[in-house]
C-alpha cells in the first residue's frame, strides 16, 4: 500500500511540476503533456509524425514503448495501473518529443538535471511502479553505511559492477533510497555513448551523474570515427581524475564494456567477464588521485525489468521489453590491490589479471545469491554467510 500511495503521490508531482515547466515554451508543442487518455496519446504520436516534426522510427519506438510500459505496469496487479501509466508516459513522450526539439548535448562530465524539471525523479517515477518490491533484496546494506562513513570523510568510493539494464541506476537508486538517499542520489555512473544519443533513453541519462565514454564493444562500429572517440575518452578520464582528486566521490563502472546477456544455449544469465585493462585504469585513477580511495565489487541482478536485445546491436534505437519483477543489488568488503599483488610472483602483470578475477568473482558469487533468492524464489533464506540479504525498504 506504501509503494501505491508513493507511485501516486510522486507521478502527480512530476506531471504538476512538469505542467509548470512547460508552461513557459509557448514555441513547443504540448501535444503530450496536454494529452489526458491513451488515445490522445497515441494520436498525439501519429500527428507528430505526419506533421514531420517526430522522425518515423521514434514515432514507433514511442508507440512500442507505451504499449510494453502500460502491459508490465498492469502485471503489478495495481489498482492504480491505469492513472500510473497515463502520468508516467505523459512526462516520458513529452520529454522525449522536447529532446527531438531542442536536442540535448551531454559533456564529458554530466551533473544531473535537478531543476527546473528534475530528471532524477522522473526516472525514479518512471521505474518504480516496475520493481516487485516485495521480491526484490540488499546484500549486505551495512555495507553502504562504510561507505557513506567514508565519503564524509573525502574518501572515494568505486563501485566495480555487472551491467545488465539502461534501468541499472534507477534499480541501484530504488533500492538504495529509504536507508541511503545521498549514495543513491550523488553516484556518478561511467556511461557508454547510446544512452546519450538514442532518443527514448537520452531524458533519463539527464537526471544521472555521467563521466561519458565511447565503449570498445562499439569503438570500431564506424571506422572513420575511432580516432574521434578515443580523443573523447580521454577527455573524459581527465574530467574523471579532476573528480577523483576533488574526493567525496561514489564512482560506478562496468568494466565488462556492456550489458550481460544470456548464454544463448542454455539461455542462463551470468555476469559479463571483466576487461582486465578497464579494472586496472580504474583503479590507477582511485590510486593516483592523492585521495584515499576504495573498491568495491557490486552485484546486480535485475534483467526481467528490461533485458537487452540478445546480442550487441550496431545501430541505435533497440525495442525496450519491460517486464513486472523483482530485483537484487548486493556489495561486498571493499578488496586491495596491494595485497592481491603481494601474494603474486609477477605483481607488474599477474597482479592486475589476479585483482580482475577476485572482484569478478565476489561479483558472480554475489550475483549466485540474489538469483537464488529471486529465482530461485528462496527469498531472505538464500543468504550466505558472506551475503546477508535485506529488504531495507520495509525496516
Amino acid at each position: 500500500m506504501a509503494e501505491m500511495v508513493r507511485d501516486k503521490e510522486s507521478a502527480n508531482k512530476n506531471v504538476a511540476s512538469y505542467r509548470g515547466e512547460r508552461t513557459n515554451e509557448p514555441s513547443l508543442s504540448r501535444t503530450f503533456l496536454d494529452a489526458s487518455s491513451e488515445e490522445e496519446l497515441l494520436a498525439g504520436i501519429k500527428k507528430e509524425r505526419e506533421a514531420g516534426r517526430l522522425p518515423s522510427n521514434v514515432a514507433m519506438g514511442m508507440e512500442i514503448l507505451y504499449r510494453n510500459y502500460k502491459k508490465a505496469v498492469f502485471q503489478s496487479g495495481n489498482p492504480r495501473a491505469d492513472e500510473i501509466v497515463l502520468s508516467n508516459m505523459t512526462v516520458v513522450l513529452d520529454r522525449i518529443f522536447f529532446d527531438v526539439e531542442e536536442p540535448f548535448d551531454f559533456s564529458p562530465y554530466h551533473k544531473a538535471l535537478r531543476e527546473p524539471f528534475d530528471y532524477y525523479l522522473f526516472g525514479q517515477n518512471y521505474i518504480r511502479p516496475l520493481v516487485d518490491f516485495r521480491t526484490s533484496y540488499v546484500g549486505n546494506i551495512s555495507l553502504f553505511y562504510e561507505m557513506e562513513e567514508k565519503l564524509q570523510q573525502g574518501h572515494n568510493i568505486v563501485l566495480m559492477s555487472n551491467h545488465q539494464t539502461e534501468a541499472d541506476p534507477a534499480i541501484i537508486a530504488l533500492l538504495l533510497e529509504a536507508r541511503y538517499p545521498h549514495i543513491a542520489e550523488s553516484m556518478t555512473y561511467v556511461a557508454g555513448d547510446r544512452v546519450l544519443i538514442d532518443p527514448l533513453c537520452k531524458p533519463f541519462s539527464m537526471g544521472r551523474n555521467l563521466i561519458c565514454v565511447y565503449s570498445k564493444k562499439h569503438m570500431y562500429d564506424a571506422p572513420e570515427l575511432v580516432e574521434m572517440k578515443r580523443k573523447a575518452n580521454t577527455r573524459s578520464l581527465k574530467e574523471m581524475a579532476l573528480l577523483l582528486r576533488g574526493g567525496s566521490q561514489i564512482i560506478w563502472i562496468a568494466p565488462s564494456g556492456g550489458r550481460d546477456r544470456p548464454d544463448l544455449h542454455t539461455k542462463e544469465w551470468y555476469p559479463a567477464p571483466f576487461d582486465v585493462s578497464s579494472v586496472d585504469n580504474m583503479r590507477r585513477l582511485a590510486e593516483h588521485s592523492g585521495t584515499p580511495g576504495h573498491i568495491y565489487p557490486l552485484a546486480l541482478l535485475c534483467h526481467d525489468i528490461m533485458p537487452p536485445p540478445p546480442q550487441i546491436e550496431k545501430e541505435i534505437g533497440e525495442e525496450r521489453v519491460i517486464s513486472f519483477h523483482g530485483v537484487g543489488l548486493s556489495v561486498a568488503p571493499g578488496i586491495n590491490f596491494s595485497e592481491i599483488a603481494a601474494v603474486c610472483e609477477n605483481p607488474e602483470e599477474q597482479a592486475k589479471e589476479a585483482y580482475t578475477k577476485a572482484l569478478y568473482n565476489s561479483v558472480t558469487e554475489q550475483y549466485n545469491v540474489l538469483k537464488s533468492a529471486i529465482h530461485g524464489k528462496q527469498g531472505l533464506s538464500a543468504s550466505i554467510p558472506s551475503v546477508s540479504l535485506s529488504q531495507p525498504w520495509y525496516q
